[in-house]
């Protein structure tokens, strides 16, 4: 099965990295790019979306906004959202939690981390553990 996964994220290197993580993890997809949240709505609205990485500092809709939005339409709020930011404060962790996110991923991170935070949202049909290398970079 192909998974379609949205990267929210200003920087355009974060987005690619992200991409390669995923790949790293042996998961078919295809991505979908956006550099904030209103060009992560508008990817919602043309493309069946199964998995959203976000982050939460971007410019003109930050990642709140985004969630916030996301969880008022009937028609994306069941969508999982992982977010991916160098925000680590417990307060924005635990608001972020509280807007639905599926899971909270703090920068740096290593591949491997999002790779099993992939498996448990997607559940059993992906399991490419052995596909994996043993030493997972940090990004």
């Amino acid at each position: 099965m192909l998974y379609n996964i949205l990267i929210i994220d200003d920087s355009p290197s974060m987005r690619k990295v992200l991409q390669k993580v995923i790949a790293m993890a042996g998961l078919p997809v295809e991505y979908f790019e956006a550099s904030d949240g209103i060009q992560g709505l508008d990817q919602c609205r043309h493309h069946r979306i199964d998995v959203i990485f976000t982050d939460l500092n971007m410019p003109n809709m930050d990642g709140f906004t985004f969630l916030k939005q996301i969880h008022q339409n009937p028609a994306f709020d069941d969508i999982p959202v992982l977010v991916v930011s160098t925000e680590g404060r417990t307060a924005l962790i635990e608001e972020a939690l509280k807007l639905g996110v599926a899971n909270f991923i703090n920068k740096p991170f290593q591949a491997e981390e999002i790779a099993d935070k992939l498996h448990n949202i997607l559940g059993e049909g992906y399991d490419h553990r052995e596909d994996r290398t043993t030493e997972a970079p940090d990004f």
